[in-house]
Formats: C-alpha cells, sequence, structure tokens
C-alpha cells in the first residue's frame, strides 16, 4: 500500500523544520470505511543523538485514534479535538500509528457525543474495553505497515459502523466551511444550511465537538499560518481583512491565543 502524496499540511506549524525532524505518511482507507476515515496517519522518528523536539499543530476539528511506541513503552488513545494549538513532544526514538476520523466520523464507532472527548485523551481500553486492549499492542505484534493496516480495517469494521444523516450533516457543513474561506460568520453557515444557530451549535456540540465559531476561527488562522510561511507577509492589516476580521487588532489577539505568539514574532521564527 503505497502512501499519498499530497503537499505539506496546514495544520502543522512551521513544517519545513518537522519534516527533518520526523517521517510522516498518509494512507487512505478501504472504500468501505471512506465515509468515516479521512486518511490514516504514520510518524516515526529517531532523536537518540539529537534534543527532544516540539511541534505545534493547528489540529482540524477530527478526533483521532492513535497507537504510540515511545522509548519501548507503547501506548493506545482517542484523542478529541483540542480546545488550542496541540503541541507533541518527541524523545528518544518511537512511532505512532493513528486513524484520522472525518469531522462526525467517530461519532457512528462510539455513539456517544464528540463534546465529551474535547480537549482530552482517553486510553482505548477504557473506551472499547477488552477489544480496545487487543488493538492497543497491535504496534508490537505486526511490525509490518501493510499488516497494520490491514489490522486497523479489521477492528474498525468490526465494530460495524452505520450511517448517520446528523453526523454526515455536520461533516459536509465542516467541509463547506473549509472549502469556502468567504464563510466567515456563524450566522450565515447556519442560514445556508437551513438552520437556525442553535440547532447549529447543538449539531456540532454532538457530533464535531467543538464549535461553529471555533471552526471558522481555526481555518482562519489556518490560512494565516500558511500564507506567513509561504510569503514571509507582514501586512497584517491586510490579511486581518481578507480573513473577515473586524480589525488588526482581533486578528493579533487570535492568532496570539491560538499559536502563542503575535504574527509578527510567528514569522520571525520561520528564519
Amino acid at each position: 500500500m503505497k502512501p499519498i502524496e499530497r503537499p505539506l499540511d496546514k495544520a502543522i506549524l512551521k513544517p519545513e523544520a518537522a519534516a527533518r525532524k520526523f517521517d510522516l505518511k498518509l494512507y487512505a482507507p478501504s472504500p468501505a470505511l471512506a465515509d468515516w476515515i479521512e486518511h490514516y496517519w504514520t510518524l516515526a522518528w529517531d532523536l537518540r543523538d539529537d534534543a527532544p523536539f516540539s511541534q505545534q499543530v493547528l489540529s482540524y476539528p477530527s478526533i483521532n485514534l492513535t497507537l504510540e511506541n515511545e522509548n519501548d513503552s507503547s501506548h493506545a488513545e482517542v484523542y478529541g479535538v483540542p480546545r488550542g494549538t496541540f503541541t507533541r513532544t518527541l524523545t528518544g526514538h518511537g512511532e505512532c500509528f493513528s486513524v484520522k476520523f472525518r469531522p462526525g466520523g467517530f461519532f457512528p464507532f462510539w455513539r456517544q457525543s464528540a463534546a465529551k472527548l474535547t480537549g482530552r485523551r482517553v486510553p482505548l481500553a477504557e473506551m472499547f474495553g477488552e477489544p480496545g486492549e487487543r488493538l492497543a499492542g497491535l504496534l508490537t505484534a505486526v511490525p509490518a505497515a501493510e499488516a497494520r493496516l490491514a489490522a486497523m480495517e479489521r477492528w474498525l469494521l468490526d465494530h460495524a459502523p452505520a450511517q448517520d444523516e446528523s453526523a454526515e450533516l455536520a461533516g459536509r457543513i465542516v467541509q463547506d466551511a473549509a472549502s469556502d474561506r468567504g464563510l466567515l460568520h456563524v450566522e450565515a453557515m447556519a442560514e445556508r444550511h437551513g438552520m437556525s444557530v442553535r440547532t447549529l451549535q447543538r449539531l456540532f456540540g454532538r457530533y464535531i465537538g467543538v464549535s461553529p465559531k471555533w471552526i471558522l476561527q481555526r481555518f482562519r488562522l489556518q490560512e494565516a499560518a500558511e500564507r506567513i510561511r509561504q510569503e514571509k507577509l507582514q501586512d497584517w492589516a491586510g490579511l486581518s481583512m481578507e480573513l473577515g476580521y473586524y480589525d488588526q487588532a482581533h486578528f493579533t489577539r487570535d492568532f496570539k491565543a491560538v499559536v502563542g505568539v503575535p504574527p509578527e514574532a510567528y514569522v520571525r521564527g520561520l528564519g
């Protein structure tokens, strides 16, 4: 099974530095699971001769199921959507094998509100009992990448996910927001999809785990970080207007709150 060839992910901040520290590969799911899973991803690193490396990620509104071996210690967890920027520090050597669910795609496997996972990571065995505990040992038991993918797909299909129209609707609305950066306001999002703001908020809480406002802000900030990286932009007033912010001060405040530094400091850190 060949990895998917894709451009650098907008969610990964400073991706050129990241590429020197770890090897990231993406794999497509089978057609039987493609309605729920965006892709599988693997991560491998060997920093035994280097200092620890911290990577910031402006995460998508997706839940991830992750199996990991780090320095000969293994664990398996489900990561809900992070409330802010997700930072992971890599040390020594290790590998991850993860399932990135589509927005709304995890609900049919767990059948509980995605909001219960937001900002949390929960052991797989705690969520799925003995089947989750068995899956947690996959990296150790199965060394070959293709065999791991096949085993993961069998495990997911064993949970017999059923189509859920509300989960699919929530996912389509998120995709619409991702593809149309001119969609800037929650009221416009709700009107476009023929529902009230309150109904949209309840839909997102149950199936996505974060609010419509969070979604719109996150996509705008991913776009901002990518534009800054590619173009070394320093016209903050112009960029804030393009992204639909009321003024530069609001853009700077949101960027710093999520990324951790104001945009001018971020562009300096790109080198």
